[in-house]
């Protein structure tokens, strides 16, 4: 009777909602556990998880006279979870059949996020075998019994959602003389596992929605007043000022285009065009991001694959980064401009945005599913024509879940966003900021080496994502304090150099957090974390992402890598069969990398397949010749490629800014490396600047052209 009591209480104060019931097995000696959000965690999974079982707290929650009255209701241990002999107690539950619930981290979240998860929860895991049920507590943080900061809004009656996810395992590696020889580390990759279990969950419980009602979701979380977005007119906007925005943008896009259909935006890093992606994904028009830094040729040649016929952009924008010309070369396109259609938006539009759409905002959008396309992003076009690769609504969803899965990134934060947002890294990154009321100041250029530390500083940002060669400049123009307030720092896009990482801890005492990523997964593949750290990886796999490895013949230290998951496109649209979707073959993408997965799960990349040479016979990669002569002149840029050798195969050539570099320098270094001499490039030209492309990477379709021409 007081359950039920309690859980009529529970619904009217909290809304709480239970889903996946059906993954509750029938058999006991289950071992629950759950993210811990709040003082009320305990009492919703008693009242609503349909298993009787023992409750194991920390020591310290008996010192409330309060909570020692609640714990009355319901069998619990009180242990420590630090304490490698607690631990024995809640083993014994488990053999002898009794359900137990506990809470890995320990301690309720102070961030919103996963935060530090114990061994001993992994271990209890490992050593009996028990089949763990994970339960995704969500929105019990908002109420006046979490202890969240108070950047986080508080609610009297907020939504608590309790998902119960399938079951699962966590196995305990066998003692060996060989490897994992002690019970410490045993213990630790047991931890590791359940970190692992904790962090999939976190992921699988997202909700299927689109990326507009995501912002929606977002909006009504922290409020329409909430201010969080920042462009280059020193203005923050709320959530409210965006969605207006949006729907009018949304509203003008629809009178060029119709629905379903894929629309160009040639747009800079301001708040208008997050605004413009939002209501275009509001009124079921698909957003194609341009890059405008590829040329006329690479626009054109990006706007046959996705079969464009529209191009949205602005007057402004291209008269400020003098894309005239480029835009007059454009054939058989539509070029329309924001400024021109604002005197469409007549008086009935502003009527139904002020008087309906703002209140209504749902109600605005048209039929959309989150497997629908959502965005069209393109390669770099680095290994020729570039390729539209089609997301859905639910892979960019999926990949900003995955990231918030594994970085601890919350409303206290400010992040500083150069990455352009055609890019898949800035596009994602700007929305994951979006989604989850992180307070974002989004800059039109990643150029500005000397402007943009500055802009930190004074802005005091706490997160910062760029690609290695912006990292390095922006390091060799900023003050030692301008970066004072940075906590996480991501290094990806390309492969971050060793002294670039060295720079960051000396001068500014920054520890670098190598990612990897490709357009084709939204970006994210693995990524380090401050949680699972490995310097010379790329970090462990996103949650809920799998890998397969394949041989490839001639090279021995690596395997190709293959991916499979929810943030894994929808497939390509190519030159040669404009509009046409390819998808990836059984859902695997084949990202074109050698890498090997050490026993810990940790990426190390060894380089691109297209990116070897066969040199006498010999399968070279380029990354490594690379790798010698940043270690021989680590102050400079450098870069390779190869062409036709009729004796050797073919024959290295190295582009460095170090007129000063000899080959012999080279050998020494690849001496003391231990590599090989076929690694040495067999000539070195002197360069001003290695060719970049708009992201950040190098432009090796220029190179190899400059090293024929050589």
């Amino acid at each position: 009777m007081m359950a039920s009591i309690l859980r009529f209480i529970s619904k009217i104060l909290f809304r709480v909602q239970v889903r996946g019931l059906e993954n509750v097995p029938a058999e006991d000696g289950l071992l629950i556990v759950a993210n811990h959000e709040s003082f009320l965690d305990g009492l919703l999974l008693g009242l609503y998880i349909p298993k009787q079982a023992t409750f194991v707290v920390h020591t310290t929650v008996l010192k409330n006279w309060w909570y020692r009255q609640f714990l009355r209701l319901t069998p619990h241990l009180a242990v420590d979870p630090a304490s490698p002999y607690a631990m024995k107690k809640v083993i014994k539950l488990l053999e002898a059949g009794n359900n137990v619930v506990i809470f890995p981290e320990g301690r309720i979240t102070l961030t919103g996020n996963l935060m530090k998860i114990y061994d001993g929860p992994g271990f209890v895991a490992g050593k009996t075998g028990a089949t763990i049920l994970p339960v995704r507590i969500d929105g019990a943080a908002e109420s006046y019994f979490g202890r969240l900061s108070s950047h986080h809004p508080r609610k009297l009656h907020p939504k608590v959602t309790l998902t119960i996810m399938p079951t699962t395992n966590v196995v305990m590696p066998k003692p060996s003389h060989r490897s994992f020889p002690t019970a410490k580390q045993r213990r630790r990759i047991a931890g590791e596992g359940m970190r692992s279990v904790m962090q999939k969950m976190l992921f699988q419980a997202q909700k299927s929605r689109t990326l507009f009602e995501a912002f929606l979701d977002a909006v009504d979380k922290f409020g329409g007043n909430y201010q969080f977005i920042e462009d280059m007119n020193e203005t923050e906007e709320t959530y409210q000022e965006l969605l207006k925005k949006s729907l009018a943008l949304g509203r003008i896009a629809s009178k060029v285009s119709s629905s379903g259909e894929v629309v160009a935006v040639l747009m800079p890093n301001i708040t208008n065009t997050l605004a413009l992606i939002l209501g275009m994904s509001a009124f079921n028009r698909v957003p194609a991001m341009l890059n405008y830094t590829a040329g006329t040729a690479g626009m054109q040649n990006a706007c046959i694959a996705a079969n464009i016929k529209t191009v949205i952009t602005s007057h402004k924008f291209i008269e400020a980064a003098s894309l005239e010309g480029v835009v007059d070369g454009l054939q058989n396109l539509n070029i329309v401009y924001l400024e021109d259609l604002r005197a469409d938006f007549g008086v009935l539009d502003r009527a139904w945005l002020m008087g309906y759409a703002l209140h209504y905002p749902r109600s605005a959008m048209e039929t959309n599913q989150s497997e629908q396309v959502g965005v069209v992003l393109f390669t770099s076009g680095s290994e020729g024509k570039p390729k539209g690769v089609v997301h859905s609504h639910k892979s960019i969803l999926a990949n900003i879940a995955q990231i918030m899965a594994v970085l601890d990134i919350n409303p206290t934060d400010k992040m500083m966003m150069v990455l352009p947002v055609f890019h898949s890294f800035g596009f994602t990154a700007t929305l994951l900021a979006l989604f989850n009321g992180v307070k974002v100041n989004i800059f039109p250029s990643p150029l500005q080496y000397k402007v943009i530390p500055e802009i930190i500083y004074d802005r005091g940002c706490t997160i910062f994502f760029a690609t290695g060669t912006f990292l390095a400049n922006y390091a060799k123009f900023a003050h030692p304090y301008d970066f004072y307030k940075l906590r996480l720092v991501v290094a990806g896009a390309e492969k971050l150099n060793d002294e670039v990482r060295k720079t960051y801890h000396d001068k500014f005492g920054i520890r670098l957090l190598e990612a990897y990523g490709a357009t084709e997964c939204a970006p994210g593949i693995s990524i380090n974390t401050p949680m699972a750290n490995l310097n010379g990886s790329v970090g462990q796999l996103v949650p809920g992402l799998e890998a397969k490895l394949e041989a490839v013949p001639g090279i021995d230290n690596g395997s190709l890598l293959h991916v499979k998951g929810e943030n894994v496109m929808m497939g390509y649209y190519l030159f040669d069969n404009p509009g046409v979707l390819k998808p990836p073959v059984e859902g695997w993408y084949n990202t074109g990398d050698i890498v090997e997965l050490d026993a810990e799960g940790y990426v190390h990349i060894r380089g691109r397949v297209k990116r070897f040479a066969k040199v006498a016979g010999e399968m070279v990669s380029l990354e490594v010749v690379e790798h010698i002569a940043c270690t021989c002149a680590p102050d400079q840029m450098h870069a390779a490629s190869s062409i036709p050798d009729a004796q050797r195969g073919e024959s290295i050539i190295l582009f460095s800014t170090d007129k000063k570099l000899k080959r012999e320098d080279l050998q020494m270094v690849a001496k003391n490396l231990g590599l090989p001499e076929l690694a040495v490039a067999r000539r070195i030209i002197s360069v001003e600047e290695i060719p970049l492309l708009g992201t950040g990477k190098t432009d090796y379709v220029t190179l190899k052209q400059m090293a024929e021409a050589a």
